[in-house]
């Protein structure tokens, strides 16, 4: 299998279809793209591409939340991990979709109420749409 990432102006990309992640829900807005290929580019190993195989313009940046400084606590509930079919949470990982913000004069933003977890282990991934969030600030000195 190949694809096109028309957005990075890639063509024939090979994908080995065993590594290809699932998301039975979809994402937000995006609920008919189930299967996606993570990847990030040649030397920059800090932002991953998730590629949308069912619509190919359809691609998501995404970063580990310490990239951006965001810590998370969060609660998975039984029906969550029967979707990732989640055994171990040493198999799963939290990223979120980064943006440029319009408001913020172009400056990076992130989508920090609605998380991704993946499953690396199974390749499953889910949007986890936080509806009660609690920041807390963290100062850091320099």
């Amino acid at each position: 299998m190949k694809i096109d990432i028309e957005r990075l102006g890639l063509r024939e990309i090979p994908v080995d279809p065993e590594t290809l992640f699932s998301f039975p829900e979809g994402i937000a807005g995006f609920e008919d793209c189930k299967r996606f290929k993570l990847f990030h580019e040649e030397g920059k190993p800090t932002v991953f591409w998730l590629q949308s195989l069912d619509r190919s313009e359809v691609l998501f940046p995404i970063v580990a939340p310490g990239m951006l400084d965001i810590e998370y606590q969060i609660e998975l509930s039984d029906a969550d991990c029967a979707l990732l079919g989640l055994e171990s949470i040493d198999d799963a990982a939290v990223v979120v979709i980064v943006y440029r913000s319009e408001a913020a004069d172009g400056r990076i933003a992130a989508n920090a109420r609605s998380p991704l977890i993946l499953n690396l282990k199974n390749r499953r991934g889910m949007q986890k749409i936080l509806h009660e969030v609690h920041p807390t600030l963290l100062y850091r000195a320099r």
